[in-house]
């Protein structure tokens, strides 16, 4: 039967799932970099950052932060780079107003400290994938720059990113082949699909393309659903998480074609 089935179910990447060891870590803060008008870059030092993994672009790690209360919450973030030879370890933050992370990453400077937890583990896709798409918005783009800067020569792939305008588009140096494309809509319309999915039915999808959605919940569902019933993409082929959900303060959905919203 096996035979039978279309070419992209057929022969459909793995993801393996590798556990870390779970440890709480005190870092300092070694640079602050406001990249964009909505992105701070945060550089973290520290004798502790040893025997950290993160083995994939879109692992999260758990960092804890006074709340707007005063109150310590934590909240998760994607690792956007680690160099274990100059030991540091590079986060990305939305500036945005009414977030307790994004408020202490306007106030950060060099010489704060920043508790972290994790990465618990890692979900690896398998090295067989050459062809990938890439789609979210602001907080997904530190996996999205991640994964393009890591692929190697012999890789192509799509990245497709809501952000506020041209100003808040990024670069990235990658030896894969690297085709972007930017949707533009106001912070306060990052809940609605419009945007992506008509960027979207532009682009062709090469077959043996994996499909990588990382954005707020209800968009990466919409996005999901015209993925697989309009374009084809067999479910196998395409991973899709809500990255935060509008309204609700620390709330992610990690696969939202399993869970409900």
């Amino acid at each position: 039967m096996s035979a039978l089935l279309p070419p992209q179910q057929n022969d459909a990447p793995q993801i393996h799932r590798v556990r870390h060891e779970l440890r709480r870590r005190r870092l300092e803060v070694a640079s602050v970099e406001r990249l964009t008008p909505h992105m701070i870059r945060i550089a973290l030092t520290g004798p502790e950052l040893a025997g950290f993994i993160s083995a994939s672009p879109d692992d999260h790690i758990k960092i804890f932060i006074p709340g707007l209360d005063g109150v310590l919450t934590r909240r998760d973030y994607t690792p956007r780079r680690y160099d274990a030879k100059t030991g540091m370890l590079v986060l990305d933050f939305v500036n945005h107003h009414g977030g307790p992370a994004a408020a202490w990453a306007r106030a950060a400077t060099v010489g704060d400290t920043l508790e972290i937890g994790g990465p618990r583990g890692s979900q690896i896709v398998s090295e067989s994938v050459t062809s990938w798409l890439l789609i979210g918005d602001e907080t997904g783009l530190p996996a999205i720059g991640r994964r393009v800067e890591e692929l190697p020569e012999r890789s192509s792939v799509i990245t497709v990113v809501a952000v506020s305008d041209q100003e808040d588009e990024q670069s990235f140096e990658t030896s894969a082949q690297h085709d972007a494309h930017w949707v533009y809509r106001p912070l306060e319309e990052a809940d609605q699909a419009q945007g992506l999915l008509a960027k979207l039915a532009d682009i062709e999808i090469p077959e043996r393309t994996f499909v990588w959605v990382g954005a707020e919940a209800h968009v990466a569902k919409a996005v999901r659903h015209y993925l697989l019933e309009e374009r084809g993409i067999n479910a196998r082929w395409l991973k899709a998480s809500g990255y935060w959900l509008k309204g609700q303060a620390d709330v992610s959905v990690k696969n939202v074609g399993e869970e409900a919203i």
